[in-house]
């Protein structure tokens, strides 16, 4: 007989109490530096790589929590009091799959300073500029960061700026004709005028009636020469659609800015996944440093999950990552190692048997 089996324990994931695991909040851990490593196993380095950067919002009450602030929170469409973490990841293009690599909680403005949260962003990229992969020089972000302290700002850094301009941006056509021999050279050649492109280069027609163009232009707000990957969506005949995508490399192809600036997105998918799976937004700590712990702890175990869900992947198909089908996978191993283990089976007699993959991955959406 095997005795009486104590049910009462098969929840538990660790022999560790949960006491334990909160006195790890109080050590010292370089995240970065773990997950710059990972990354570096996880995308070759021949890949096309970006510089991934947004904030989040994470819902937070009580007084005394550090950072408690009015932050825009994207799914309510307005400014709730809360806290922003600001994170830094690694996108591997042409996988479509991003890596955290720094997370860093934006703190409380400062009164009576002229410091902003583009600061702050700032401040986050030159701490990390060091972790920063070699062959990764393009920073992509959306169109909040097209500000001339931020483009500044990185470009100080020898990088690349992506980003979103609005489409009533203020553009000027860069002057390339013959000098006059004295005065003030000219610098503009006409403001540009989104309803003709005839001055623009038509790259490629993306699918029927959607048109990438080509253009170096004046940004008078940027105050600099950037490159400009124009958007026309005449899908619809009476809704046209245009899109300003543009880079500070003036060199960089359109295709490759359209191209960094939608695996951008990855980062998107990285903060869904962690406030889903890894309880990025279950902190109930109100210190800086248990808070900032909890932010990475949470981002790199995504980051675990993900490189060994792609070391797992044996399909001929691209490899999609799904944490839901992960965190299944890993349930129902964790469940069948307690039943082998209560009911003094034998292991090697079950897992050597031809379904037992199957059994594991039951449940599971993708893998």
């Amino acid at each position: 007989m095997c005795g009486k089996v104590n049910f009462t324990n098969l929840s538990r994931y660790s022999e560790i109490s949960e006491r334990s695991y909160r006195r790890q909040f109080q050590r010292s851990f370089n995240f970065i530096k773990g997950n710059a490593d990972l990354i570096e196993r996880a995308i070759p380095a021949t890949a096309r790589q970006i510089i991934a950067t947004d904030c989040s919002f994470v819902p937070k009450s009580g007084k005394a929590t550090y950072g408690i602030e009015h932050f825009y929170n994207g799914c309510a469409g307005r400014a709730e009091k809360g806290l922003e973490i600001s994170v830094l990841a690694i996108v591997d293009v042409d996988a479509k799959q991003g890596y955290t690599l720094s997370v860093q909680q934006t703190p409380p403005a400062k009164p009576m300073t002229e410091t902003t949260r583009i600061d702050n962003y700032l401040e986050h990229l030159q701490a990390t500029y060091p972790y920063l992969p070699k062959s990764t020089r393009y920073v992509v972000s959306d169109g909040f960061y097209s500000k001339v302290k931020w483009v500044n700002g990185v470009t100080a850094l020898k990088l690349a700026v992506i980003s979103k301009l609005r489409c009533d941006a203020d553009l000027r056509y860069v002057y390339t004709g013959v000098q006059k021999p004295l005065g003030r050279h000219r610098k503009y050649d006409g403001k540009v005028d989104l309803t003709d492109v005839s001055r623009m280069s038509l790259v490629r027609e993306l699918e029927p009636n959607l048109f990438l163009y080509d253009v170096v232009v004046w940004s008078l707000s940027l105050k600099r020469k950037v490159r400009l990957a124009f958007l026309l969506d005449c899908r619809d005949p009476k809704r046209i659609g245009r899109v300003l995508l543009f880079s500070t490399d003036i060199h960089l192809d359109a295709t490759d800015i359209l191209d960094f600036y939608k695996a951008r997105f990855q980062i998107e998918f990285i903060f869904r996944d962690a406030k889903q799976f890894t309880g990025l937004t279950d902190c109930q700590a109100r210190d800086l440093t248990k808070l900032d712990f909890h932010f990475n702890a949470s981002l790199m175990a995504l980051n675990l999950a993900k490189f060994e869900a792609c070391q797992l992947h044996q399909s001929p198909k691209p490899f999609v990552f799904s944490m839901a089908s992960f965190k299944r996978l890993a349930l129902n191993r964790h469940l069948l190692e307690r039943f082998i283990s209560l009911l003094d089976l034998d292991s090697t007699l079950i897992k050597s048997h031809p379904r037992f993959p199957d059994l594991c991955s039951y449940g599971a959406i993708a893998f």
